[in-house]
């Protein structure tokens, strides 16, 4: 083998691993993803995991290069590559589901060990073991670009998910085809082993500053690891921190949490390509405006406005990352020291995305890791800068002005919020409005920058249906419509638990609920339940799934209210999930799917869905003046046309916009670009 094909032959098992490496991360996340009621910390805890074995490969890689000879390195490495393969095809089995009193933050990390922990661990070793070998058979030029090269390999995987390939393969198509690349990457990967083996030799002294490290081969010290961790930790907090405050307190838009990974990654490449992308003097000052301009839009209107905090907090995380991966890039060591570097570096990714994903929602009582995040990073910052004292001292300062702030965020909430809880689906909050009329004054629950429910808390008005579910609301209609003698109602989606409004006596609400703090606030926050006159229960857990365990409850209407927000449940709007709700059904039942979104146009995916079933689609389109409740779109659905034609709801019914060359949504195939606004 020629240098040349060498050096082809070790790019390629790198950009091949990172290709894989990334792109495993949404196939196995959107499989699990109707199991966990399609929560967008499902993503976060995924992260963790990513990040929590990247650093064990990391560990292994580091382990391997100063314990074992290069024979033994590859025969090792080449044994467990040929194990892994027996985890092929990365389908998660269906004994992971959850039952519902299961922690789900644990029971995701064991799920992905027992489906993908092998194959994902072993690609997780490729960057700094291939670049060990690298170093060691005289390929010559700087080995840190095989780190850009994987960094941007994950980056073009990132893109290519949602926009090629999750659009035109189903997941099991998707699993399978991730399965055979993963094969064709053991192959690569052994193939580099051997040449590996066959070629080691020293590296000349002389050659290790002048061909991979412009600062020389140094021995590192406990200061320079602890430089090593910091950064690479403070970039993964905040990329995560920052994905969390945009997509729950900014906007519910699908697919924004792409842009904070695409600005992270690329700013490892940049980095780590050359030195010529990172200068202090560009990179500093603009990334200090913005940390203080960021820590600012935390208690004022900028930090929340869509047309200001998305760029904002984007633009700040690029700069942000540019400099605490700039700084790395500055420390990286030569080669000797190359796969400990990786290492404290991973470590730090792990670290900061523990403390995010799994520490925070734990210990803090809703966003306040991004201000703690923006303290700390400033802090590091005189650390980094030990030659610079006026930069020290701007920087202390800088420190100071982001505390404040975050104290300012705290106190207003505090002050402002009757409630604060937060767990693995999210931060609720709970608001008392006080209006002109005291009459008008309601309590209102947020999840994030989303309204879930309010209630007047005039004691007359407290059984009036506000928000979403008005008389003229497609809900209203339907429930208004139907058996009106002891009516059995389902509802998936609890949220202040306003349908239970319109029980009468004999009647009977079963409400869904898969977060435990939310059936907590709306049996204690509000009375919606508590004077509802009709037999109410709560049923702890993913709907679907319970509905999939129950004996057929026979409901003249169930609702299914769950796709406000970004993260939006596909599995509870496919053909699979409409098989279950009619078991559930009464003949002349109705199907009420809620629909109103700002970004996503979900009512020809019902459509599409009844077509396919040959069911009959209604679609109420509720505009009022009333203060009290909003703009509404749902979707009725029945199995008789006449069910729909009775007057109140033929009058309000509108035609459905359709939507080009959209297929029928299953659990195997759907995709939320094709209905993007």
């Amino acid at each position: 083998m020629t240098t040349a094909s060498s050096r082809l032959v070790f790019a390629g098992t790198i950009f091949t691993s990172a290709f894989a490496l990334f792109l495993v991360q949404p196939i196995i996340a959107k499989q699990i993803l109707p199991w966990f009621g399609g929560s967008a910390a499902v993503w976060a805890i995924c992260m963790v995991f990513f990040q929590i074995v990247l650093l064990a490969g990391y560990a292994y890689s580091d382990w391997i290069t100063h314990k074992l000879t290069p024979r033994r390195q590859v025969i090792l490495h080449v044994a467990l590559l040929a194990l892994s393969l027996t985890f092929l095809p990365i389908i998660a089995d269906p004994h992971w589901k959850p039952t519902g009193n299961e922690d789900p933050s644990l029971l995701i990390i064991r799920l992905l060990l027992g489906t993908i922990g092998l194959p994902y661990f072993l690609l997780s070793t490729t960057g700094p073991l291939i670049q060990s070998w690298v170093s060691r058979t005289l390929i010559g030029g700087h080995v840190y670009r095989y780190f850009s090269l994987s960094n941007l390999a994950s980056l073009i995987a990132l893109i290519c998910y949602p926009f090629l390939i999750e659009r035109h393969a189903a997941i099991v198509g998707q699993a399978y085809g991730w399965s055979a690349a993963y094969a064709a990457f053991a192959v690569l990967c052994a193939g580099s082993g051997l040449y590996f083996m066959r070629h080691v030799h020293a590296l000349p002294a002389e050659s290790h500053a002048a061909n991979h490290a412009p600062e020389g081969d140094w021995d590192p010290t406990i200061r320079d690891y602890l430089l090593w961790l910091t950064p690479a930790a403070m970039g993964s907090w905040l990329l995560l921190a920052i994905t969390n405050h945009i997509t729950q307190n900014v906007a519910a838009i699908p697919f924004l949490w792409l842009l904070p990974l695409t600005l992270y990654l690329l700013t490892f490449v940049l980095c780590f390509e050359s030195d010529r992308w990172y200068r202090r003097k560009v990179f500093l000052p603009v990334a200090a405006v913005l940390l203080g301009l960021c820590a600012y839009g935390l208690q004022d209107s900028i930090g929340t406005d869509i047309w200001t905090a998305i760029p904002l907090y984007a633009i700040g995380l690029f700069f942000f990352c540019m400099f605490l991966h700039g700084e790395l890039a500055r420390l990286r060591p030569g080669p000797r020291h190359l796969t400990r570097f990786y290492l404290m570096v991973s470590l730090g990714g792990a670290l900061g995305g523990i403390a995010v994903g799994l520490v925070a929602p734990r210990v803090l009582p809703a966003y306040y890791e991004l201000g703690i995040g923006f303290v700390i990073t400033a802090l590091l910052a005189i650390s980094v800068l030990k030659s610079h004292m006026r930069l020290r001292i701007a920087a202390g300062l800088l420190a100071a002005f982001c505390a404040w702030f975050l104290y300012v965020q705290i106190r207003d909430d505090f002050t402002g919020s009757r409630r604060i809880e937060r767990n693995f689906y999210g931060t609720l909050m709970i608001f008392d409005s006080h209006r002109e009329d005291p009459d008008d004054d309601v309590r209102q629950l947020y999840h994030g920058s989303i309204k879930h429910g309010e209630q007047f808390l005039a004691p007359a008005r407290r059984r009036e249906p506000t928000a979403y579910y008005g008389a003229s609301a497609g809900v209203g209609l339907a429930i208004a419509n139907t058996d009106p003698h002891n009516k059995k109602v389902g509802v998936i989606g609890l949220g202040a638990g306003t349908l239970a409004a319109y029980g009468q006596p004999g009647d009977n609400y079963r409400m869904y609920e898969i977060n435990p703090e939310v059936i907590e606030l709306a049996q204690k926050e509000f009375t919606f339940i508590g004077d509802s006159p009709a037999i109410t229960a709560t049923v702890l857990g993913d709907a679907r799934l319970s509905l999939e365990r129950e004996a057929p409850q026979n409901f003249d209407v169930l609702a299914v209210d769950a796709f406000s927000g970004d993260s939006v449940p596909v599995h509870l709007i496919t053909v699979q999930a409409m098989d279950v709700y009619l078991r559930h059904m009464k003949p002349g039942g109705i199907i009420a799917f809620h629909v109103t979104n700002r970004f996503l146009w979900l009512a020809p995916v019902v459509e599409k869905i009844a077509e396919a079933k040959g069911l009959h689609v209604a679609l109420i389109h509720d505009e009022n003046d009333n203060p009290a409740l909003r703009n509404t779109d749902w979707v009725l659905v029945a199995r008789e046309a006449g069910t729909l034609e009775k007057e109140a709801i033929r009058k309000a019914t509108s035609p459905i916009k359709p939507i080009p060359r959209l297929g029928v949504w299953t659990d195997d195939f759907n995709n939320l670009f094709d209905v993007l606004k």
